[in-house]
Parts: structure tokens; C-alpha cells; sequence
């Protein structure tokens, strides 16, 4: 951005104007999006997701405030970089779940985001703990349209054989994040 332009999300920002800031966030996977409200992390969008599709998304379903306004996003993406760096293992950012489907779908999500660094749980165990241990299908669909996903770990769930498992980001980047964990 210029500095004009910078000096007007700024001045927006101080005003109350920007209801959700984002930036881009670099990864060993490519070029994702992080978003935030002002009560927490909102979205993290992956590499292979479409930011204007991201962005529309957010427009419609939290606010159609939205401003690039990376300052505010500085710690997400601090603790980003640390995590793959390998100098994290646990994220300490507020989240807003306004974008996590509340009841079942949302307790899972809250479960698994308390899934330990190198660590894995079954499909089935995560429905055991948001307290439906039948669910499991129910379980694969909530961690499927995971908002915030890395984290809220949704890729320390695998399959009960021991199969990674489906991941938005495909299979091979949720074998990258175990892999970087040394879950596998």
C-alpha cells in the first residue's frame, strides 16, 4: 500500500470505521489471508482459497466494513511465522467463533482447538469430546467449514485407521502441517 493509503486505513481504523481488518500472510504454503475483528481472529484463509471469494464472504456474513489494514494483524501473523518456523506450538490469539456454525459444529471446532502441537485425534474422538461420540460424519463436517483453520487445528484430525484424512487445503498441505508437528 502507499502511504496515502495507509494513512487512510489508519484514520479509519481510529475512527471506528473498519469493522474487520486483513492482510496477506506468507507461508511455506503460499500466500494466505488472516482477518480479524475487534474481538478476535475471524478468518484465516488458506493458499488455495480465493481472497476476493474470502472477502465477499466476510462483506456478507460479518460486516461490509472491511479494510486491508495489516497493524492490526501483526501478532496473528507474528505467531504465524513462529509456528512455521518451528518456534510455536501453541497460538494465543483471541478469536471471534461469529463464523463457526454455533451447537454441535462449534463445540467441535472448541475441541479441537484444544488438540496439544504433535498431537492427533480421530474423527470420532473429536464428536466424543463436543459431546455427540456417534457423530463423527457431523464431526468431519463441522472441522470441514472451519473458519479459522492452523489455528484451530482441524488438521490434527485424522481418519480412525490412521489416514490423514480430507483437509480444505488438500491432503498434501495437511500432511505439510503434521509433518512440520511431527504428528506423523
Amino acid at each position: 500500500m502507499s502511504e496515502f493509503v495507509d494513512r487512510l486505513a489508519a484514520r479509519a481504523n481510529e475512527e471506528g470505521l473498519v469493522d474487520i481488518a486483513y492482510a496477506a500472510v506468507d507461508t511455506p504454503l503460499g500466500t494466505g489471508l488472516v482477518a480479524a475483528t475487534l474481538k478476535g481472529l475471524v478468518r484465516l484463509a488458506l493458499p488455495n482459497e480465493r481472497i476476493e471469494e474470502v472477502l465477499a464472504g466476510l462483506a456478507q456474513d460479518v460486516s461490509p466494513r472491511v479494510l486491508e489494514f495489516p497493524a492490526r494483524l501483526d501478532e496473528a501473523r507474528r505467531e504465524l511465522d513462529e509456528y512455521f518456523e518451528g518456534r510455536r506450538d501453541r497460538f494465543e490469539l483471541p478469536l471471534d467463533w461469529r463464523l463457526s456454525h454455533p451447537g454441535f459444529y462449534r463445540r467441535v471446532l472448541r475441541a479441537t482447538a484444544r488438540v496439544p502441537f504433535g498431537e492427533v485425534i480421530t474423527y470420532g474422538e473429536a464428536a466424543q469430546r463436543a459431546g455427540n461420540p456417534r457423530a463423527f460424519r457431523a464431526a468431519g463436517s463441522a472441522l470441514g467449514s472451519n473458519p479459522i483453520p492452523i489455528v484451530v487445528p482441524c488438521h490434527r484430525v485424522i481418519r480412525a485407521g490412521g489416514e490423514i484424512g480430507n483437509y480444505g487445503g488438500g491432503p498434501e498441505m495437511k500432511r505439510f502441517l503434521l509433518q512440520l508437528e511431527g504428528a506423523v
